[in-house]
């Protein structure tokens, strides 16, 4: 009986791989659905909103549209926290959806009356393999049309936001030996603030960018230097022969002078050694065991754009720091009373979440959360928080069903 179960599984899979090359965005739940069918499994997708709050269904033809489901309050989004499985009532699970290691969302698995064989021992693993292959198939699939993205938005996007967005790397990224996590707020309606990073062989590379301004022409410098950055990069160059290239093409592209400030960083997976340049940016903080050591004050230069040209600063970083970056908006949002959210509270919160011991992208998320909620109202500014840890423990909390990995 274990064989023949073995085969109805593998035929599920096949089912949803065969059909994954004509799959369209709308398509793929049904599609998963009818896989799933002859195990008398079903399977609701969560995709979670913008501003990972709440995990949104994905709407199925002729299915009953269950309700969002707050991520602080539910099984399914202590499963998107954490990326751990979280079991059902019904002998189901809870399972984090992700690609690679980018928290998409939540797959839940009912059991319902399926066979008693269904419910062995293996059905939480293969579960979550089967909750890898959708989260895959969901970011292939959502480049072909509108549907998935309509799922995590709750309102308009602007112009600047959709073009930015468009431009960023996934939120969280991981390897072996470390773990980068951004995110960026508002969703809706960003400025000038960007992230990028890129992690090949011993090198891993990340950037943050703070254009000065507001609304499409910020976002158009933002893109600018990120393109120039990567272009560079990509052609072999180092940290100074990117600002130069950043300086350059923010020059001709403005001749306003508009200015992007930004951290140019590179670390040595193998030694450890971190080197920067800091173009006008807050100076990124780094945490040992725990704790904030000090903040990263050398490297300076003018921003981007202004042309200008600096030693690169090196930092010699031990087993297990972390590395916060963080724009403006993050420190300098305002309550009703006017008092600045501020260095101090942001150093704060980051010890506590990590003394929590959290993934790198939920602490992101609720450091993120806490600046909204010190805000109360609209943003003055963007917010934008970047998060890296050398450290393979880190890869592994950050990666999937972590429980089965440690």
């Amino acid at each position: 009986m274990a064989a023949t179960m073995e085969a109805r599984w593998l035929e599920a899979f096949s089912a949803i791989l065969d059909g994954s090359h004509l799959f369209q965005p709308d398509g793929l739940a049904t599609a998963v659905d009818a896989a799933l069918a002859p195990l008398g499994i079903d399977a609701t997708i969560y995709l979670v909103d913008e501003e990972q709050r709440v995990l949104c269904p994905v709407p199925r033809p002729g299915a009953p549209l269950p309700p969002p489901q707050p991520v602080e309050t539910t099984a399914a989004g202590r499963a998107f926290a954490m990326v751990t499985s979280k079991p059902r009532g019904d002998g189901g699970w809870c399972v984090p959806m992700v690609n690679g290691t980018d928290r998409l969302g939540v797959v839940e698995f009912e059991i319902g009356e399926a066979e008693p064989e269904v419910r062995d021992g293996s059905l939480r693993a293969r579960c979550e393999t089967l909750a890898g292959l959708i989260g895959h198939l969901v970011t292939v699939t959502s480049h072909k049309g509108d549907f998935l993205a309509q799922v995590r938005r709750s309102r308009s996007m602007t112009p600047a936001a959709e073009l930015l967005r468009q431009l960023l790397p996934p939120l969280t990224s991981a390897c072996d030996r470390m773990v980068i996590s951004a995110i960026l707020e508002p969703c809706y309606d960003v400025g000038g603030d960007g992230f990028d990073y890129a992690i090949d062989g011993a090198r891993a590379r990340i950037v943050i960018l703070d254009a000065v301004g507001h609304g499409l022409a910020a976002s158009l410098a933002c893109g600018v230097a990120m393109s120039a950055l990567r272009a560079v990069r990509r052609d072999g160059g180092d940290l100074r022969a990117q600002a130069r290239a950043a300086d350059t093409a923010l020059t001709e592209q403005f001749p306003d002078s508009r200015f992007v400030t930004a951290v140019l960083a590179e670390l040595d997976l193998e030694a450890g050694r971190l080197r920067y340049i800091n173009a006008g940016h807050p100076r990124p903080l780094l945490l040992r065991t725990g704790r904030v050591v000090h903040d990263l004050a050398a490297g300076r230069r003018m921003p981007l754009g202004v042309h200008d040209d600096v030693e690169v600063a090196e930092e010699d970083l031990e087993g297990g720091d972390r590395l916060l970056l963080y724009t403006d908006g993050v420190t300098e949002a305002r309550d009703a009373a006017g008092e600045e959210f501020g260095v101090r509270r942001l150093i704060d919160l980051t010890e506590r979440h990590a003394s929590a011991g959290l993934p790198a992208p939920e602490t992101l998320r609720r450091l993120a959360h806490a600046v909204a909620e010190h805000q109360g109202g609209a943003p003055a500014d963007d917010a934008t928080l970047v998060l890296a840890e050398w450290s393979p423990v880190a890869a592994l909390r950050s990666a999937p069903y972590q429980q089965r990995l440690t």
